[in-house]
């Protein structure tokens, strides 16, 4: 399944850093992505734009997290030119990552 049937995405930027927050859409899928959304995962799948450090940050109270992606733009918004400078369809293409299915795993049910 793809982690977009469980969450939804939102991305900022600062100078060359990217932030991705990924947030689920129902709280009961918050222990299966903190199982399987990890920062090794999440790099491999962006691997062609972020050349930084990835540091994942738990938010269980609200049931997200908040990724935040070293030199992950191109040396920056007014460095770049790249078309989409400030990164925001990565968060499209993070929530395109395939994920175990919560049911397949014995955690919570799928929606």
């Amino acid at each position: 399944m793809k982690l977009r049937e469980l969450a939804h995405s939102r991305t900022g930027d600062k100078g060359n850093t990217l932030n991705i927050s990924v947030i689920c859409y129902d709280a009961k899928h918050y222990q299966h992505l903190r199982a399987v959304l990890t920062v090794e995962r999440v790099k491999a799948h962006l691997n062609d734009v972020v050349r930084g450090e990835v540091v994942r940050y738990e938010l269980p109270g609200i049931a997200a997290f908040n990724f935040v992606l070293g030199h992950a733009l191109g040396g920056g918004v007014t460095r770049s030119l790249a078309l989409d400078a400030h990164g925001k369809s990565l968060s499209s293409a993070l929530m395109g990552l395939e994920i175990e299915d919560p049911a397949a795993v014995g955690d919570a049910p799928a929606p």
